[in-house]
């Protein structure tokens, strides 16, 4: 028996389209986030972005925040 398996939706892309549009380097978002209180790196941020990690919702939370969007912007295309 065959099992198919289903890939999770990566908001990467998404997500480094908001950051384009806001006009902010990964560095300014990375350090935008620590003031906020997510303890995130550069690199883990660039891998949210390649879709290589699973963001977590407070990154999220923050991210929204920071961008000036609501969780709906993350989801467009999907």
């Amino acid at each position: 028996m065959t099992q198919k398996i289903r890939h999770d939706i990566t908001l990467g892309s998404n997500i480094r389209k908001l950051r384009r549009q806001s006009h902010l380097t990964q560095e300014q978002v990375v350090a935008q986030l620590q003031l906020q209180g997510i303890d995130i790196s550069r690199s883990t941020y660039s891998q949210i972005e390649c879709g290589t990690y699973n963001v977590r919702v407070s990154e999220l939370a923050a991210l929204a925040r920071l961008f000036g969007t609501d969780y709906n912007s993350f989801f467009e295309s999907l």
